[in-house]
Protein backbone atom coordinates (compact mmCIF):
# COMPACT_ATOMS: atom_id res chain seq x y z
CA UNK A 1 0.00 0.00 0.00
CA UNK A 2 1.41 3.71 -1.13
CA UNK A 3 1.93 5.00 3.44
CA UNK A 4 1.67 8.55 2.18
CA UNK A 5 -1.85 9.83 1.76
CA UNK A 6 -0.26 13.67 1.46
CA UNK A 7 1.95 15.62 -0.26
CA UNK A 8 4.08 18.71 0.70
CA UNK A 9 3.43 21.76 -2.02
CA UNK A 10 4.83 25.27 -1.75
CA UNK A 11 2.03 27.83 -2.24
CA UNK A 12 1.31 31.68 -1.84
CA UNK A 13 -1.55 32.48 0.39
CA UNK A 14 -3.19 35.87 1.20
CA UNK A 15 -4.11 36.48 4.36
CA UNK A 16 -4.80 39.80 6.56
CA UNK A 17 -4.25 41.91 3.52
CA UNK A 18 -0.21 40.07 3.19
CA UNK A 19 0.87 37.38 0.20
CA UNK A 20 2.27 34.84 2.44
CA UNK A 21 5.05 32.06 0.91
CA UNK A 22 4.01 28.87 3.34
CA UNK A 23 4.13 25.19 2.32
CA UNK A 24 0.52 23.12 2.40
CA UNK A 25 -0.22 19.73 3.40
CA UNK A 26 -2.01 18.72 -0.02
CA UNK A 27 -4.05 15.35 -0.43
CA UNK A 28 -3.08 12.76 -2.85
CA UNK A 29 -5.33 11.63 -5.57
CA UNK A 30 -4.41 8.39 -7.61
CA UNK A 31 -6.03 6.83 -10.32
CA UNK A 32 -6.55 3.04 -10.13
CA UNK A 33 -7.89 0.90 -13.22
CA UNK A 34 -10.11 -2.14 -12.23
CA UNK A 35 -10.02 -5.15 -14.81
CA UNK A 36 -12.31 -7.86 -14.33
CA UNK A 37 -11.22 -11.46 -15.74
CA UNK A 38 -8.86 -9.28 -18.12
CA UNK A 39 -11.53 -7.07 -19.07
CA UNK A 40 -10.99 -3.25 -18.82
CA UNK A 41 -13.74 -2.52 -16.22
CA UNK A 42 -13.62 0.62 -14.01
CA UNK A 43 -11.06 3.65 -13.52
CA UNK A 44 -11.17 5.02 -10.01
CA UNK A 45 -9.99 8.44 -8.72
CA UNK A 46 -9.22 7.66 -5.11
CA UNK A 47 -6.76 8.10 -2.07
CA UNK A 48 -4.49 5.56 -2.37
CA UNK A 49 -5.26 3.36 0.90
CA UNK A 50 -7.06 0.02 1.21
CA UNK A 51 -7.37 -0.72 -2.15
CA UNK A 52 -8.36 -4.53 -1.92
CA UNK A 53 -11.35 -2.97 0.09
CA UNK A 54 -12.14 -0.50 -2.52
CA UNK A 55 -11.94 -2.94 -5.11
CA UNK A 56 -13.85 -5.43 -3.60
CA UNK A 57 -16.35 -3.22 -2.34
CA UNK A 58 -16.92 -1.39 -5.65
CA UNK A 59 -17.64 -4.83 -7.64
CA UNK A 60 -19.99 -5.78 -4.64
CA UNK A 61 -21.78 -2.82 -4.94
CA UNK A 62 -21.77 -2.98 -8.98
CA UNK A 63 -23.25 -7.11 -8.37
CA UNK A 64 -20.52 -8.24 -10.25
CA UNK A 65 -19.83 -10.36 -6.61
CA UNK A 66 -21.68 -11.11 -3.84
CA UNK A 67 -19.20 -12.53 -1.61
CA UNK A 68 -15.73 -12.33 -1.26
CA UNK A 69 -15.88 -16.05 -1.77
CA UNK A 70 -16.75 -15.05 -5.84
CA UNK A 71 -13.09 -13.79 -6.18
CA UNK A 72 -10.14 -16.39 -7.47
CA UNK A 73 -7.50 -13.68 -6.72
CA UNK A 74 -7.29 -10.12 -6.59
CA UNK A 75 -3.85 -8.57 -7.50
CA UNK A 76 -3.17 -5.26 -6.58
CA UNK A 77 -0.26 -3.17 -9.41
CA UNK A 78 0.60 0.21 -7.12
CA UNK A 79 3.38 0.80 -9.92
CA UNK A 80 0.92 0.28 -12.77
CA UNK A 81 -1.99 1.72 -11.10
CA UNK A 82 -3.85 -1.34 -11.76
CA UNK A 83 -6.11 -3.62 -9.90
CA UNK A 84 -6.58 -7.10 -11.86
CA UNK A 85 -9.71 -9.48 -10.39
CA UNK A 86 -10.29 -13.24 -11.62
CA UNK A 87 -13.65 -14.12 -10.84
CA UNK A 88 -14.89 -17.95 -10.46
CA UNK A 89 -17.53 -16.85 -12.85
CA UNK A 90 -17.88 -14.76 -15.89
CA UNK A 91 -20.00 -11.27 -15.50
CA UNK A 92 -23.35 -11.88 -16.56
CA UNK A 93 -24.46 -8.33 -16.85
CA UNK A 94 -24.17 -6.40 -19.45
CA UNK A 95 -21.44 -3.37 -18.48
CA UNK A 96 -24.16 -1.31 -19.74
CA UNK A 97 -26.17 -1.77 -17.27
CA UNK A 98 -23.46 0.13 -15.29
CA UNK A 99 -24.06 3.18 -16.38
CA UNK A 100 -27.56 3.15 -17.64
CA UNK A 101 -30.59 5.24 -16.25
CA UNK A 102 -33.64 3.51 -14.78
CA UNK A 103 -36.82 4.62 -13.14
CA UNK A 104 -39.24 1.90 -11.93
CA UNK A 105 -41.51 0.91 -9.31
CA UNK A 106 -41.37 -2.43 -6.83
CA UNK A 107 -43.94 -3.36 -4.87
CA UNK A 108 -45.92 -0.06 -5.58
CA UNK A 109 -43.82 2.15 -4.55
CA UNK A 110 -41.95 4.74 -6.68
CA UNK A 111 -38.62 4.06 -6.32
CA UNK A 112 -36.74 5.78 -8.62
CA UNK A 113 -32.81 4.69 -9.00
CA UNK A 114 -29.96 6.33 -11.24
CA UNK A 115 -28.37 3.50 -12.39
CA UNK A 116 -30.23 0.04 -13.88
CA UNK A 117 -27.78 -1.88 -11.78
CA UNK A 118 -29.20 -0.36 -8.72
CA UNK A 119 -32.40 -2.54 -8.79
CA UNK A 120 -30.69 -5.70 -8.54
CA UNK A 121 -28.36 -4.85 -5.83
CA UNK A 122 -30.07 -2.09 -3.43
CA UNK A 123 -31.64 -3.67 -0.49
CA UNK A 124 -34.70 -2.82 1.48
CA UNK A 125 -33.17 -2.57 5.19
CA UNK A 126 -34.95 -4.98 7.56
CA UNK A 127 -32.70 -3.71 10.48
CA UNK A 128 -33.95 -3.35 14.00
CA UNK A 129 -31.36 -1.50 15.67
CA UNK A 130 -31.99 1.99 17.54
CA UNK A 131 -29.57 4.47 18.38
CA UNK A 132 -29.81 7.73 21.43
CA UNK A 133 -29.54 11.22 19.99
CA UNK A 134 -26.13 11.33 22.23
CA UNK A 135 -24.59 8.01 20.97
CA UNK A 136 -25.42 9.46 17.34
CA UNK A 137 -23.79 12.37 17.79
CA UNK A 138 -20.38 11.24 19.86
CA UNK A 139 -19.97 8.75 16.82
CA UNK A 140 -20.12 11.54 14.68
CA UNK A 141 -17.82 13.39 16.85
CA UNK A 142 -14.95 10.24 17.15
CA UNK A 143 -15.07 10.07 13.42
CA UNK A 144 -14.44 13.44 12.90
CA UNK A 145 -11.52 13.58 15.56
CA UNK A 146 -10.02 10.47 14.24
CA UNK A 147 -9.34 11.56 10.72
CA UNK A 148 -5.75 13.01 10.72
CA UNK A 149 -5.58 13.37 6.68
CA UNK A 150 -8.62 15.17 6.94
CA UNK A 151 -6.99 17.52 9.32
CA UNK A 152 -4.06 17.87 7.33
CA UNK A 153 -5.75 18.55 4.28
CA UNK A 154 -9.09 19.41 4.24
CA UNK A 155 -9.81 17.55 1.33
CA UNK A 156 -11.34 13.76 2.10
CA UNK A 157 -14.51 12.36 3.18
CA UNK A 158 -14.74 10.34 6.08
CA UNK A 159 -17.13 7.45 6.59
CA UNK A 160 -17.42 4.63 9.47
CA UNK A 161 -18.77 1.30 10.11
CA UNK A 162 -20.11 1.56 13.64
CA UNK A 163 -22.30 0.32 16.34
CA UNK A 164 -24.59 2.56 18.34
CA UNK A 165 -21.39 2.33 21.28
CA UNK A 166 -18.60 2.33 19.26
CA UNK A 167 -16.96 2.69 15.28
CA UNK A 168 -15.46 -0.70 13.98
CA UNK A 169 -13.79 0.43 10.98
CA UNK A 170 -13.20 4.29 9.69
CA UNK A 171 -12.09 4.59 6.31
CA UNK A 172 -11.00 8.66 4.49
CA UNK A 173 -10.87 9.17 0.40
CA UNK A 174 -10.95 11.89 -1.84
CA UNK A 175 -14.54 10.50 -3.21
CA UNK A 176 -17.48 9.53 -0.79
CA UNK A 177 -18.17 6.74 -2.98
CA UNK A 178 -14.53 5.20 -2.41
CA UNK A 179 -14.75 5.76 1.39
CA UNK A 180 -18.27 3.77 1.35
CA UNK A 181 -16.73 0.76 -0.97
CA UNK A 182 -13.75 0.69 1.29
CA UNK A 183 -16.27 0.15 4.45
CA UNK A 184 -17.94 -2.69 2.33
CA UNK A 185 -15.05 -4.18 1.31
CA UNK A 186 -13.96 -4.13 4.80
CA UNK A 187 -17.14 -6.21 5.82
CA UNK A 188 -17.11 -8.43 3.68
CA UNK A 189 -13.15 -9.42 4.13
CA UNK A 190 -13.90 -9.66 7.10
CA UNK A 191 -17.39 -11.51 7.44
CA UNK A 192 -18.97 -8.65 9.40
CA UNK A 193 -23.00 -9.00 9.62
CA UNK A 194 -24.03 -5.36 8.69
CA UNK A 195 -27.81 -5.18 8.94
CA UNK A 196 -27.51 -3.78 12.87
CA UNK A 197 -24.44 -1.46 11.91
CA UNK A 198 -24.56 2.23 11.31
CA UNK A 199 -22.93 4.49 8.20
CA UNK A 200 -21.41 7.63 9.70
CA UNK A 201 -20.76 10.42 7.26
CA UNK A 202 -19.37 13.60 6.76
CA UNK A 203 -20.62 14.26 3.31
CA UNK A 204 -23.94 15.41 1.82
CA UNK A 205 -26.76 12.23 1.57
CA UNK A 206 -27.14 12.42 -1.91
CA UNK A 207 -29.73 9.37 -3.49
CA UNK A 208 -26.25 7.82 -4.70
CA UNK A 209 -24.53 7.85 -1.39
CA UNK A 210 -28.13 6.54 0.10
CA UNK A 211 -28.39 3.66 -2.57
CA UNK A 212 -24.81 2.67 -1.54
CA UNK A 213 -25.47 2.59 1.47
CA UNK A 214 -28.68 0.10 1.11
CA UNK A 215 -25.98 -1.98 -0.89
CA UNK A 216 -24.41 -2.29 2.37
CA UNK A 217 -27.19 -3.35 4.13
CA UNK A 218 -27.45 -0.78 6.85
CA UNK A 219 -30.72 1.09 8.52
CA UNK A 220 -29.15 4.02 9.71
CA UNK A 221 -27.22 6.84 7.99
CA UNK A 222 -25.83 9.80 10.35
CA UNK A 223 -24.44 12.40 8.65
CA UNK A 224 -22.91 15.97 9.34
CA UNK A 225 -24.04 17.32 6.44
CA UNK A 226 -27.64 17.65 4.39
CA UNK A 227 -29.55 15.40 2.31
CA UNK A 228 -31.58 15.96 -0.84
CA UNK A 229 -35.15 15.64 -1.52
CA UNK A 230 -34.65 12.29 -3.35
CA UNK A 231 -32.42 10.80 -1.02
CA UNK A 232 -34.94 11.04 1.69
CA UNK A 233 -37.66 9.41 -0.57
CA UNK A 234 -35.18 6.50 -1.20
CA UNK A 235 -34.70 6.71 2.32
CA UNK A 236 -38.46 6.32 3.25
CA UNK A 237 -38.85 3.98 0.45
CA UNK A 238 -35.69 1.78 1.42
CA UNK A 239 -36.56 1.94 5.13
CA UNK A 240 -33.14 3.63 6.13
CA UNK A 241 -33.14 6.34 8.66
CA UNK A 242 -31.46 9.03 7.19
CA UNK A 243 -29.84 11.64 9.91
CA UNK A 244 -28.24 14.84 8.90
CA UNK A 245 -26.47 18.43 10.07
CA UNK A 246 -25.00 16.08 13.30
CA UNK A 247 -23.35 19.63 14.66
CA UNK A 248 -22.90 20.67 18.17
CA UNK A 249 -25.81 19.35 20.25
CA UNK A 250 -28.11 19.10 17.36
CA UNK A 251 -29.20 16.85 14.20
CA UNK A 252 -32.51 16.64 11.83
CA UNK A 253 -34.39 13.04 11.02
CA UNK A 254 -35.73 12.79 7.98
CA UNK A 255 -36.55 9.49 7.06
CA UNK A 256 -38.15 6.79 9.88
CA UNK A 257 -37.20 8.33 13.03
CA UNK A 258 -38.76 6.00 14.77
CA UNK A 259 -34.97 4.25 15.31
CA UNK A 260 -33.49 7.34 16.79
CA UNK A 261 -35.29 6.81 20.94
CA UNK A 262 -34.08 8.81 24.01
CA UNK A 263 -33.51 6.06 25.75
CA UNK A 264 -32.28 2.85 25.36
Amino acid sequence: MIANTSVKQKIRKYSNGQLLDIEDTIVKEFPLTIFVNRQEFATMVCTPTHFEEMVVGFLASEGVIRIQQDILSLNIDEDAGFAHVMLHTEVTTSQQYYTKRFIGSCCGKSRQFYFHNDVRTAKTSTSIQTITPSQCICLMNRMQASSVVFQETGGVHNAALCTPDEIIVSRTDIGRHNALDKLYGYSLLHKIPVREKIIVFSGRISSEVLVKAAKIGVGIVLSKSAPTDLAIKLAEDLNITAVGFIRGDSFNIYSHPERIVLND
